[in-house]
């Protein structure tokens, strides 16, 4: 049964109440509905907790997609964690510092990706520094000016928002999709668009901002030649 993503409709939230619907063979936990964002395209899964209404603690240390639709999600617990069983009733609570650092750096990356507008080969979110790997055909881009761009838009205080597309609208527009390593999941019959107003737009299945002026100050770090086209381009929070 699809696990009811809460995180897709409001990455703010920090809980949610929801019943364990199965475990996994591995002792993943799966939930009718969840705040935890689970590893995909390159923003690791949420770190949280579940707590039973007797105030058993379960510590969560990863949140991963159990399919290939990415319909369903499985909470991983700690090593040596108590157990759960099916029905029980939990309040699913995520690290909220830890999930708002990477919604700024997931959205910086979009802005990143709309100065640096060619193909991505690869990607990473994390807390404080994050990257993007390019196809890039000419001579190696100037980090200063990067950053003066990317700050720049960080400075219009653009709204975020996302909206849903069905899989022929994404077929018809296949300049929407940037990223060549990692394709927005398709068959579930819909897309989710990331616009930021007048930036950036693409299909995503983050976190982010509502706001790009909440992303802060941002500093391309380093540039790295990973081969004969592709350029590493990190990106840190200031």
């Amino acid at each position: 049964m699809p696990t009811d993503c809460l995180f897709r409709d409001d990455s703010y939230l920090k809980d949610c109440q929801a019943r364990v619907l199965a475990i996994t063979e591995p002792g993943g936990i799966v939930l009718d509905r969840t705040v935890f964002y689970a590893n995909s395209g390159g923003q690791p899964g949420d770190t949280g907790s579940l707590t039973t209404s007797d105030g058993t603690r379960i510590a969560i240390a990863n949140a991963i997609y159990t399919d290939a639709a990415k319909s369903e999600i499985a909470h991983v617990p700690a090593p040596g964690s108590p157990a759960l069983k099916v029905g029980d009733a939990v309040t699913a609570a995520i690290d909220c510092d830890k999930r708002h650092a990477r919604m700024r750096m997931h959205t910086a990356l979009h802005l990143l990706s709309a100065v640096l507008p060619y193909a991505v080969t690869g990607g990473s979110v994390g807390e404080s520094e994050s990257r993007l790997d390019f196809d890039i055909p000419e001579a190696g881009p100037d980090k200063d000016a990067i950053t003066a761009k990317v700050n720049e838009m960080i400075a219009s205080n653009a709204a975020v928002t996302s909206r849903w597309i069905n899989d022929e609208e994404l077929a018809d527009n296949p300049g929407l999709v940037k990223a060549m390593s990692v394709k927005p999941p398709m068959g579930t019959g819909r897309v989710r668009l990331i616009e930021i107003a007048g930036l950036d737009l693409q299909p995503c299945g983050g976190t982010h901002v509502r706001s790009v002026g909440e992303i802060g100050g941002v500093r391309v770090t380093q540039i790295e030649k990973k081969g004969k086209q592709n350029r590493r381009v990190r990106l840190a929070l200031v």
